[in-house]
């Protein structure tokens, strides 16, 4: 079978080094370095891709994908506006809803919360809060009654039946004057988010939209998608027929809609989870660095040791970009023999994770993540087929990288030099 010159003496070089004992120890290391970044570059990024997704999960379970908001007045019209958008192909469900910031207060205790009014009729068709209902029930949920955060109500030292005082911020005369509103605890719920069990307490839009000053109209309404990740091109699309078109008659109502949706409100978390992972990417690319300085340094002992191969072949008559050739088939058979053993390995374990960690638990007795102190419990993972294409081919460029210099030494070794003393 046919082969160049290169790729069969580069083959040759890799095999030999069986038998030499430093070159071989360092092969061996470039390969196990270049796999060792690799799979914790895998296994790291499929890790923080799961916390992603269950974060995401987690917010939109009690987040609507798309609000339409008209700030200040409300929409009195909003069930018409409501049809026209539940027409929308993706639409899984519309609701109204309204959101302000006030005080809970139970005998001493005081805690600032965000209250979000809603019809229990219709909130289920845009969240989940229905099935994070732990005490009480959604259903329940009436004028003078309120469902708090799990964490809320313990900060409150209330429970289901217990009596709270709503203060919402007024002033009267230049003066502050906060409207009191007695309630009654219907139910508690807990969504696993530390802002939403901590902060919000849920009023009946009825009670909430005149405390409000919007006079029983919602204040928006909470879209809901079949395709979460369709949110913004669905809300470019309302942007764009807001008084045209399809929208017309509802916008003719209420012009000067606002548009957002949950990649706008949520913005901060997710750019921070981008960061954390680009800045554990550069990082753990530099055990991979470390092992192509390896491949630096094995290359180079294997020009030094080959000098004399190299002269006969140049008096045969071998050009010297042929040269460096061999060289770089050498060392690049190092990246990728690291490369694919880093796939292999990264790929085990990030589809494993979640039978590795609880026996790392068992085996040393030790809880990574304590239910006291994390909402997660379990360390997710999601493996992404653009990682596992893009982490190899970037370890496999920076091998190949590496074997420049060693390459160009090779090819610059003069045979009547290299052959004097023989």
């Amino acid at each position: 079978m046919f082969r160049p010159v290169e790729c069969f003496i580069g083959l040759r070089y890799v095999r030999s080094h069986r038998r030499r004992g430093a070159v071989s120890f360092m092969t061996g290391v470039s390969a196990a370095g270049i796999g060792l970044g690799v799979a914790a570059l895998i296994v790291i990024l499929s890790v923080m891709n799961g916390f992603e997704a269950e974060l995401r999960t987690r917010l939109l379970s009690m987040t609507e994908h798309v609000s339409i908001a008209a700030p200040g007045r409300g929409l009195p019209d909003w069930r018409q506006l409501a049809e026209r958008v539940a027409e929308r192909p993706g639409v899984a469900g519309v609701a109204p809803f309204v959101t302000f910031e006030g005080l809970l207060t139970a005998g001493a205790a005081l805690e600032p919360v965000v209250l979000r009014g809603v019809l229990p009729e219709t909130e289920r068709a845009v969240s989940d809060l229905g099935r994070f209902v732990e005490e009480g029930a959604l259903e329940s949920l009436a004028p003078g009654r309120v469902l708090l955060g799990r964490f809320l109500a313990l900060n409150l030292g209330v429970t289901v039946g217990d009596r709270v005082t709503l203060l919402v911020p007024r002033v009267a005369n230049g003066r502050p004057d906060p409207e009191r509103e007695a309630l009654s605890v219907a139910g508690i719920f807990e969504a696993g988010v530390q802002d939403h069990d901590s902060r919000l307490a849920l009023l009946h839009l009825e009670q909430a939209s005149r405390l409000r000053g919007l006079g029983g109209a919602p204040q928006a309404l909470g879209v809901r998608l079949t395709d979460p990740l369709a949110a913004p091109e669905l809300r470019r699309a309302l942007e764009a027929g807001d008084g045209h078109g399809a929208s017309a008659a509802s916008s003719a109502h209420a012009p000067g809609l606002e548009y957002t949706d949950w990649t706008e409100q949520h913005r901060a978390y997710f750019q921070a989870i981008h960061i954390e992972k680009t800045m554990m990417t550069v990082i753990l690319m530099f055990i991979v660095g470390v092992a192509a300085f390896n491949i630096v340094a094995s290359l180079m002992m294997v020009v030094t040791d080959k000098q004399k191969d190299i002269a006969i072949l140049r008096t045969y008559g071998l050009e010297p970009g042929r040269v460096a050739r061999i060289f770089v088939v050498q060392g690049a058979l190092i990246g990728l023999a690291g490369t694919v053993l880093g796939v292999a390995l990264g790929l085990a374990l990030a589809f494993n994770v979640d039978v590795i960690v609880p026996w790392l638990e068992s085996t040393f007795h030790f809880k990574i993540m304590p239910g006291d102190v994390y909402y997660v419990t379990e360390i997710p993972s999601e493996v992404q087929l653009a990682d596992v294409v893009l982490v190899p081919t970037v370890a496999f460029a920076i091998a190949v990288l590496a074997t420049l210099y060693p390459s160009r030494r090779a090819a610059a070794v003069a045979p009547a030099a290299a052959l004097r003393y023989e």
